[in-house]
């Protein structure tokens, strides 16, 4: 997985590298032409999205739980990636309905700080996800200056976690099991870049889950734990 991360940012980076100057050639190619003019006409279209994650936990503590061995309990977010396909339906001059099913990989890390025979030690809970993500949302366009656009967008997400290990009977009771379906929140911002042959655009957003994650089986590592929820940063990449 990791292996996989490193690779895939690696050639993320040469092509952001090497967009400015792409960029920069069309401009001085045809400097005042308006590329695509009749682009956003189209009632609807369709492109591809690459994308690196930041998964992470929103933990709720139990403060009903009381535990002289659990000290401090944390979660460390980890870095992953998605791929997905961009379809757009345009519904006014200014908005459009979006839906990307996504193939997303990750994983986050629940640190738990332990006290054994006067002692602290340090246990890491690594949960590995690969997610099918459906999300549903509206993009509010501002008006267009040249080649370029601001937006925001926002709306729900439904998650199907194909690694969940949550219907497995598995009396291992060191393991911190999740659920398999996720609904999350999404909000945003981005812009568009119109270049002579198609749109390229950068988005940054922030999701939310709105599911108690967490399957409990009565240890010391769910039960300290009131709710577990998805919190997730993405930087995408989309070409359409």
């Amino acid at each position: 997985m990791k292996k996989s991360i490193s690779y895939f940012i690696f050639l993320l980076c040469i092509f952001i590298a090497g967009f400015p100057c792409f960029s920069n050639a069309q401009k001085q190619k045809r400097p005042q032409i308006e590329n695509l003019p009749k682009y956003d006409l189209r009632p609807y279209h369709f492109g591809f999205a690459l994308c690196l994650n930041k998964m992470d936990f929103a933990i709720h503590p139990n403060l009903e739980y009381t535990s002289d061995t659990l000290l401090v309990l944390q979660s460390t977010p980890q870095w992953g990636f998605n791929i997905g396909i961009v379809s757009s339906l345009r519904i006014t001059e200014y908005t459009d309905l979006r839906f990307v099913p996504t193939l997303s990989f990750g994983e986050r890390i629940l640190d738990y700080t332990l006290r054994n025979s006067g002692a602290n030690i340090n246990v890491h809970k690594k949960v590995e996800s690969t997610f099918i993500d459906f999300p549903f949302l509206l993009k509010y366009k501002s008006k267009r200056l040249n080649n370029v656009r601001a937006y925001l967008i926002g709306g729900t997400q439904f998650s199907i976690d194909l690694a969940s290990q949550a219907k497995k009977k598995d009396r291992n009771k060191d393991l911190v099991k999740l659920k398999q379906n996720d609904m999350l929140y999404q909000v945003g911002v981005g812009f568009d870049f119109y270049l002579e042959y198609f749109k390229f655009s950068t988005e940054l957003k922030m999701m939310y889950g709105m599911r108690d994650l967490l399957k409990r089986d009565n240890s010391l590592y769910t039960n300290s734990i009131e709710r577990l929820n998805s919190k997730i940063f993405q930087l995408s990449f989309l070409f359409e």
